[in-house]
């Protein structure tokens, strides 16, 4: 039994811990649990990735209950890294996952089988897992790759001159899913067949060694892309991604080739817009730019992960495809916006 002190104290403290209580239930409802998207690139200190990054955000300004949180591989496209990345952040703990893929196989028979398993939703962008893969994903969305790579393509036959046209293609990582899209896509548009390097079809040719595969080292990309320039007759450059551009010495290193960009002996055109890109072309150690959407990945993506967790709603389609934009040295000042 209480004492009259007691039972009053006791009487003073219940609706303090009634409300207390309500609260913590009002909380716990699933409509405003913190829900948690993880975003991984396939290299962390990207800024294209980051603008993905940054369109997860733009979504969780009007979504109080999503968190968004950033994460890859440090400083190259490493297929084991990204994996145990997203094994990490399954441990950390996440409600949805936003990811470019960089190996399919080694991902699918690694820490997506973990994730799948934790039902925890999966929408990839920029690179998707290939066909066969694809099952452990609700949809993709980007770029569509290989029509990316065609406009590539299509844009260097106005370099072609009579006779042999050799080109260099440089790509990333050599299992990369969208890049390797890109490489069949810029075959297709210079041969009429996507799967066979360039050996005289229309007159176009793949120099030896190429494509070279940079793994999205900076150092290594500006290497490879300064070895090729340098030729007595160097072969039209054409990387697939940012590589080399990405680089912060890319405009103070390729000064030394300015005149003979100028006088078109040497002609380089990268895909990717991001903004030391655009800074290259306005210095003229660049001729072209064919840019994505990084920032419409990320917000999109992550609109449809918050719609799947929240209402179960999945996906109206597997692939939300995204237009693309030509930045040349004339309209680099206003062709796209970087956020």
């Amino acid at each position: 039994m209480f004492s009259k002190v007691e039972y009053k104290n006791y009487r003073s403290r219940q609706p303090r811990y009634f409300l207390l209580l309500s609260f913590l239930l009002f909380l716990s409802h699933p409509s405003f649990a913190e829900i948690v998207i993880g975003v991984v690139g396939k290299t962390k200190n990207d800024s294209f990735y980051l603008q993905s990054f940054k369109g997860c955000l733009k979504f969780a300004e009007s979504h109080n209950d999503i968190r968004c949180i950033y994460d890859g591989a440090e400083n190259y496209q490493d297929i084991r890294a990204q994996n145990i990345i997203v094994n990490d952040l399954l441990k950390k703990g996440i409600d949805g996952l936003l990811i470019s893929i960089t190996d399919s196989e080694f991902l699918a028979n690694g820490a997506l089988q973990a994730i799948e398993n934790s039902q925890i939703p999966v929408i990839t962008f920029d690179s998707d897992l290939l066909p066969q893969h694809q099952q452990h994903r609700l949809a993709y969305v980007g770029t569509d790759n290989f029509n990316f790579g065609k406009e590539l393509g299509t844009y260097i036959k106005r370099f072609a001159k009579q006779g042999h046209n050799y080109i260099c293609l440089q790509s990333g990582h050599s299992s990369a899913p969208n890049l390797n899209e890109r490489i069949a896509g810029v075959r297709y548009a210079l041969s009429g067949q996507r799967s066979e390097r360039l050996s005289g079809i229309d007159d176009w040719f793949e120099t030896a060694r190429c494509p070279l595969y940079s793994l999205g080292k900076r150092d290594l990309a500006l290497n490879q892309l300064k070895f090729m320039v340098a030729r007595s007759t160097p072969p039209i450059f054409l990387a697939v991604a940012g590589f080399a551009q990405f680089n912060p010495k890319y405009i103070e290193q390729m000064l030394n080739f300015k005149e003979s960009i100028d006088n078109g002996k040497i002609i380089i055109v990268s895909a990717d817009t991001e903004q030391i890109q655009l800074a290259a072309l306005q210095a003229g150690v660049s001729v072209a730019n064919l840019g994505q959407k990084p920032f419409e990945m990320g917000q999109l993506g992550t609109e449809l992960l918050y719609k799947f967790i929240t209402e179960q709603e999945k996906p109206a389609k597997s692939h939300y495809f995204l237009d693309y934009h030509h930045c040349t040295q004339d309209n680099a000042a206003t062709c796209t916006v970087n956020y």
